[in-house]
Parts: structure tokens; C-alpha cells; sequence
């Protein structure tokens, strides 16, 4: 509807030109009954935009990504590891989450107020109806063309050396995670076989790596690193409320990336692999193991 609640009449345009492309921003929703009201946002105060149109050049695109600060960012001098995650709009705010956010903010505010523990967090959000694509570096036959591996090098090579150069981080691999559920998994998977040297800590939760199995052979084709950490996590009853019905198969998915891993002589001791018998695949079930992911994966 427009900006008063009115509605609007239907509109067409007609395609004409190779790569046409037309922009469409919505001035307000509304229901037949009443004006839909915005969620009041949860986000923590120590949440700031980045950049609301960070260009992606590698598929022409831009993409809103949020930064959390430590509470302490603007008292000291100091340096922090970084956490990049994927899937931003569920990591702070519930106004912005599709079925609830991680409470990644409060998460850590509490870490840092009863443990001294701080990080700066990266949020990127995913690509709306372009997410399958670009969380995948293989085409599926069923979703489509994969640009992982374009999103990848956006990652790497243009978003994390804006970070490091506007915010106090430690750019190390040994301070740097990429975290993600889902797709997200799946994607922090890849991420961490192609650069182990960019990120030395990983979590890869409840992995859609049935979207793309040839991540196995690519798992097993890579030079890993003995200083790397791995977080795996899934749910015991994932497959209960998901349109996927393959996500059935996520812990036996899982579980076969560890053994890959183990089989190529990854260290035992830098896997962690947990299954929760109640979890289900929702924002629930990683939030309520974000803290102990964190934990492990910077632990000495």
C-alpha cells in the first residue's frame, strides 16, 4: 500500500532489453483488515550498520551488513577477534529474523560482562530469493545455478580487509570464525576448506549438505589445516519443520563430513561434533548453542 495505508493499483512492465531490471521499494504493508504493525526491534545498542548497500562485485549486487562492537570498543585501544555470520538479519534482531534471531548481542554482552570475553561480529545479510545461490558454490539441479564461490571471494578479498581496515580487529586466522546454520553451513563449511588461512575457526550448524554433495569430494580433494577448529552441530528431529524433506538426513550428513575430515588426518581434538536429540531446525536450536561454539572454538 502507499505511505497512508491506501491501496495501489496493479502495475505492469514489460521486458524488453537483455537484463532488464526493475527496482521495486515497498513504502509500507498492509493487511485486509488493518495496517500492519513493524516488530519493535531487540537489537542491543552496541549494533551498527556497516554499510546498508555494500557492493558485492562479483555478482553485481549489494548487501546491508551490521557490526556489533564489544561493550568496551570505544573505552580502549584494543583489538578483537571477529566473527563473521551469515544469514544477518536472524543474528540481532527479531524484527528483521524470518522465525526468530540468535540473540548473538546478548549473548555476548553477557559473555563479556561475566567473562571479559570480547568479539566483534560481522553480520551479512543473505540474498533474499538469491540465499540458495549464493550460499552454494555448486549448481543444483533442482535450485539452481550455485555462486558460492563468487559470494566467497566477496568475502574474503573485499568485505573482511573493509573491516580490518575501519575496526580494531585481529585479522589472523586464529581470530577469525565464519559461522553459519543451514545453507549458512554449509557455506562456512566451504569457506573453511578453500581458506583456512582467512578462517581458523568454524561453525557449521545443522549444514544443508545434502543441497550440495559434491562438497564431500571437495572436502576430500583439499589441503586442510592442522590449526583450524570445527564446531558441528545438528538436531536430532530436524527434518520436523522444514520444507526440505532432506534435512532428515542432516546429523548422517554431518556426521560423514567428520569422518572425511578425521579420515585425512584432521586432529580429533579440533572437531567438535554435538547432536541434540531435541533440537529442530530453527534459530532455537543455535542460539541455544551459540555460547558454547563460541567457547570451544577460541578455548586455548
Amino acid at each position: 500500500c502507499n505511505k497512508e495505508g491506501g491501496n495501489i493499483e496493479n502495475r505492469t512492465y514489460f521486458f524488453n532489453k537483455p537484463d532488464d531490471t526493475v527496482y521495486v521499494s515497498i513504502s509500507k504493508w498492509s493487511s485486509p483488515n488493518e495496517i500492519r504493525k513493524p516488530r519493535s526491534s531487540t537489537a542491543a545498542g552496541n549494533i551498527y550498520v556497516f554499510s546498508d548497500y555494500f557492493k558485492i562485485p562479483q555478482l553485481n549486487r549489494t548487501r546491508k551488513i551490521s557490526i556489533y562492537f564489544p561493550p568496551d570498543y570505544n573505552a580502549t585501544s584494543k583489538r578483537y577477534p571477529v566473527l563473521y555470520m551469515l544469514d544477518g538479519q536472524n543474528v540481532f534482531d527479531k524484527a528483521t529474523s524470518y522465525s526468530g534471531e540468535w540473540e548473538v548481542d546478548e549473548q555476548l554482552n553477557k559473555l563479556y560482562y561475566e567473562k571479559q570475553i570480547g568479539f566483534i561480529v560481522v553480520a551479512i545479510d543473505h540474498g533474499v530469493e538469491n540465499r540458495l545461490h549464493e550460499y552454494s558454490a555448486w549448481d543444483n539441479d533442482k535450485y539452481g545455478k550455485g555462486e558460492g564461490e563468487a559470494f566467497l571471494d566477496f568475502i574474503v578479498n573485499d568485505l573482511k580487509p573493509e573491516v580490518d581496515k575501519h575496526c580494531r580487529t585481529k585479522p589472523d586466522s586464529e581470530n577469525t570464525a565464519i559461522i553459519g546454520s543451514s545453507m549458512g553451513g554449509l557455506f562456512a563449511q566451504y569457506a573453511a576448506l578453500k581458506y583456512p588461512d582467512v578462517f581458523g575457526k568454524v561453525g557449521v550448524f545443522s549444514p544443508a549438505f545434502w543441497y550440495a554433495p559434491a562438497i564431500n569430494d571437495y572436502a576430500k580433494e583439499q589441503k586442510l589445516s592442522n590449526n583450524q577448529k570445527i564446531f558441528f552441530l545438528a538436531g536430532g528431529k530436524e527434518g520436523g519443520n522444514t520444507q526440505f524433506e532432506e534435512i532428515n538426513q542432516t546429523v548422517q550428513d554431518m556426521n560423514t563430513m567428520v569422518d572425511i575430515l578425521k579420515d585425512k588426518g584432521f586432529p580429533s581434538k579440533n572437531i567438535q561434533s554435538k547432536v541434540v536429540p531435541e533440537g529442530r531446525h530453527n534459530e532455537e536450536l543455535w542460539k541455544n548453542e551459540f555460547e558454547e561454539a563460541i567457547l570451544w572454538l577460541f578455548s586455548e
